[in-house]
């Protein structure tokens, strides 16, 4: 149990470069005006205005390449797979990598692998840390809702186990595998580490980190940094409540397992023995924070090994913008955590 914070000048505005704030004005827009009242979303607007990568399987991008496999067609369950290209195939075998199963952001409802910034940041992951990352394109509410997302998350990590060695390369150690994502991704990759936890039925994939960026969580309480950042981009309440009203079963309110993971309905984890380590991300300019710190703190009064690390000055999102010097510092974080992580796990 441990917690870190990066040093703050200040705690009031996000001192931000223009293009951040142009995009976040930008993406707010078009959040708010693809959300319909009548809990319906515009598909074809977001379509022309999410701007897609292309698939990378034999120039290498960045130093990495990246294949997309459907899973399953009738849902449209498919992963994109990125992987670190080497100069030589003595160099790629001599060394394995963990594998990373990343979960994108978006609320349950916007964005997929191949959004750019998507794309950018598990290139980034697979180059830098290096790893092998498999980035999971789960279904969308408001068109499914809970518990779609959880299961197409969970199918992805028995595929994995049956079948790693026909979709990933064979460095690819699936013994050091990790759960990833960002906001409602983070939230994902948390019930699904709580179901492989619970089941245990894996044969060669074993979880054993989870970092968890700015993840989405919420109750029917108002917390101090929901009211104090009500109108904050991209999370604001209004967009926050329509969210989770368009993606829980009919009839829930936000204190459902789902979405208050540490509240009245939470699912005891302290005696499953197998959820992992976890490195939690907290933005001090995010109105999540308060429901990010409750999470880690109920992880370590579950027994659970997790850090805590701060960026006072950071809005929800921020590593996903390159120009701040705090996403390279997150990644770097993450880095050393998978790390850490596959040099304490016995060989043997």
């Amino acid at each position: 149990m441990s917690s870190s914070s990066v040093p703050s000048s200040s705690n009031s505005k996000p001192c931000l470069p223009w293009r951040t704030r142009l995009a976040v004005s930008f993406l707010s827009l078009l959040t708010d005006t693809a959300r319909r009242p009548d809990g319906t979303i515009n598909r074809r607007l977001l379509r022309l205005l999410d701007f897609k990568s292309s698939p990378t399987p034999t120039s290498p991008l960045h130093g990495v390449t990246s294949r997309d496999h459907t899973l399953d067609p009738s849902r449209n369950l498919w992963v994109r797979v990125f992987v670190p290209h080497y100069s030589s195939s003595s160099q790629s075998q001599s060394q394995s990598l963990p594998v990373i199963v990343f979960f994108h952001g978006g609320g349950f409802t916007f964005l997929d692998p191949a959004s750019f910034a998507y794309d950018a940041v598990c290139r980034k992951f697979a180059r830098k840390i290096p790893s092998i990352v498999v980035s999971v394109n789960y279904r969308l509410s408001p068109e499914h809702r809970y518990p779609c997302q959880y299961d197409d998350g969970f199918d992805v990590l028995k595929y994995l186990d049956h079948n790693g060695t026909s979709l990933l390369p064979e460095f690819a150690d699936l013994s050091k595998c990790f759960l990833a994502g960002d906001s409602a991704g983070a939230n994902l990759a948390h019930h699904v580490a709580v179901r492989a936890a619970a089941e245990q039925l894996m044969k060669s994939l074993k979880v054993v980190g989870l970092v968890s960026i700015q993840p989405f969580f919420g109750g029917e309480e108002r917390t101090e940094s929901e009211i104090r950042l009500a109108k904050a981009p991209l999370v604001s309440l209004a967009r926050t409540d329509w969210l989770w009203k368009v993606f829980l079963p009919e009839g829930s309110n936000r204190d459902h397992p789902a979405s208050n993971v540490s509240g009245p309905n939470a699912v005891d984890i302290s005696g499953s023995g197998g959820y992992p380590d976890t490195l939690v991300f907290v933005g001090g300019l995010d109105p999540l924070q308060d429901w990010q710190r409750r999470y880690w703190e109920w992880l370590t009064r579950s027994g659970v090994k997790a850090e805590l690390v701060e960026y006072p000055n950071m809005i929800h999102a921020f590593y996903v913008f390159p120009e701040l010097p705090q996403a390279h510092q997150l990644i770097t974080q993450v880095k050393h955590f998978v790390n850490a992580k596959c040099h304490t796990i016995d060989p043997s």
